[in-house]
C-alpha cells in the first residue's frame, strides 16, 4: 500500500478485504462481544468502526493511530503520558483549547509552560533542548504561521504536533521525526461538521499503545457512529482537500489586493485564511455582514465559516482585527462577491 499515492491511501486504507466482507465497515454500535474473540468490551478493546479508523488514519501518518471522543480527548490523553513537574513550550498562538488545559495543569501544579512567539526560531531550538515536551502547531491556529518542525526533534524534549489544520495529506510530522501527531477529526477529515472525534497518531506502537490505555482510563472513547462518520469523510479528504485548497489561494489574493483589508495571512497551502482588519469593529462589520459565508466558529467543512478570534477569552491576545477564515466547497466566484460586499 505505501507505493499508492496517499490520494489512493485515504480511499482504501482501512478497508475489509476479505471475501463476502462489506465494502465499507459498517457502523457496529456494541458495548460488549461474545467471549472468545478480538474484542470483549469496547472500552477496552475497540471496535471494528474505531480500528478501521485508526488503521486509515496510522497509514496516511505513517504510525499508529488512537481514536478519542474528542480533539480535546487527545490532547489531554497525551499530556496524562508526561509525570508532574513536566515543562511544555507551547506556540504564543495556538489552538485555545490546548492552552486552556495547559494552563489548568499548571494552575494545579502539574505542568510548568513556556509559551514561545511561533517566529522565534532560536527560541523554538532552546526549548527543545531544555523542556520535556515541545507541543506545535504548523501551521497555528488562528496565525497561520509555520514552524519547522525537523530542526526541533531528536533533542530532548518530545515532540507533539497538532496537524489538525494540514491534515494528513498536508504534511505527515512524523517522517520529520515528530513523536505523536494530533488531530480534531471534527475538522478536515470529517469535512461536514457533523461529528466530534480526535485522533493521535504516535511513531512508536509502544507509545501508541499508552495512548490507548489512556483512553481507556479516562473514558475518551469515540462513539460508532462519529467513527463511521469520520472514516467516510476522510474517503473524500483528498478531492475537498484539493478544491478548497485551489479556492483559498485565489482568495488569500483577492483579499490582500483589497484596500480595507490590513494584512493576509496564508502558508501557501491548506483551506485556512487568517485576515486582519483595521480594529475590532470593522472585522465584527464584516461577520456580521456576510450572507454565504457563515459567521461560526470551527472550521474544516464543505461550507465556508469566519469569525474573529478576540472575541474568544482564550484567543483575546490575538490581534483585534483578525478574521479566520475556513475557505469550503462553494463557487470562489460566489465567495469574493460575499466578502467583497462585507468589505465594502
Amino acid at each position: 500500500m505505501n507505493d499508492w499515492s496517499p490520494r489512493t491511501r485515504a480511499i482504501v486504507a482501512g478497508r475489509p478485504t476479505e471475501a463476502g466482507q462489506p465494502l465499507n465497515t459498517p457502523i457496529v454500535p456494541a458495548s460488549t462481544f461474545v467471549a472468545g474473540g478480538d474484542f470483549a468490551y469496547s472500552r477496552e478493546d475497540g471496535t471494528p468502526t474505531w480500528n478501521a479508523l485508526e488503521d486509515a488514519i496510522g497509514v496516511l501518518e505513517g504510525g499508529h493511530a488512537v481514536s478519542f471522543a474528542s480533539g480535546l480527548g487527545a490532547v489531554a490523553a497525551v499530556l496524562d503520558l508526561f509525570p508532574a513537574g513536566t515543562e511544555v513550550a507551547v506556540p504564543t498562538y495556538s489552538y485555545a483549547g490546548t492552552r486552556a488545559m495547559l494552563d489548568h495543569a499548571a494552575k494545579m501544579g502539574r505542568l510548568t509552560v513556556r509559551r514561545v512567539d511561533p517566529a522565534d526560531t532560536e527560541g523554538w531550538a532552546r526549548a527543545a533542548e531544555e523542556t520535556d515536551l515541545v507541543w506545535i502547531e504548523s501551521p497555528t491556529n488562528p496565525t497561520l504561521e509555520l514552524i519547522d518542525i525537523a530542526p526541533l526533534t531528536g533533542k530532548r524534549a518530545k515532540v507533539v504536533v497538532d496537524n489538525t489544520f494540514a491534515s494528513p495529506l498536508g504534511q505527515q510530522p512524523l517522517s520529520r521525526g515528530a513523536d505523536i501527531v494530533v488531530h480534531s477529526a471534527t475538522k478536515l477529515i470529517g469535512g461536514h461538521s457533523d461529528l466530534l472525534l480526535g485522533l493521535t497518531v504516535a511513531a512508536d506502537e509502544t507509545l501508541a499503545a499508552e495512548l490507548r490505555t489512556a483512553r481507556t482510563r479516562g473514558g475518551a472513547t469515540p462513539g460508532a457512529l462519529e467513527a463511521w462518520l469520520a472514516l467516510r469523510g476522510l474517503r473524500t479528504l483528498p478531492v475537498r482537500l484539493a478544491e478548497q485548497s485551489k479556492s483559498a489561494a485565489l482568495l488569500a489574493d483577492q483579499l490582500a489586493a483589497h484596500p480595507a483589508v490590513a494584512k493576509v495571512s496564508y502558508p501557501g497551502q491548506g483551506t485556512m485564511i487568517a485576515f486582519e482588519m483595521p480594529d475590532a469593529e470593522s472585522a465584527d462589520r464584516v461577520c456580521a455582514s456576510v450572507r454565504l459565508i457563515v459567521h461560526a466558529t470551527s472550521l474544516g467543512g464543505v461550507e465556508s465559516l469566519l469569525e474573529r478570534r478576540g472575541t474568544w477569552a482564550g484567543d483575546a491576545h490575538v490581534p483585534p482585527g483578525l478574521i479566520r477564515f475556513s475557505v469550503g466547497l462553494e463557487d470562489p466566484a460566489d465567495l469574493w462577491r460575499d466578502l467583497e460586499q462585507a468589505l465594502g
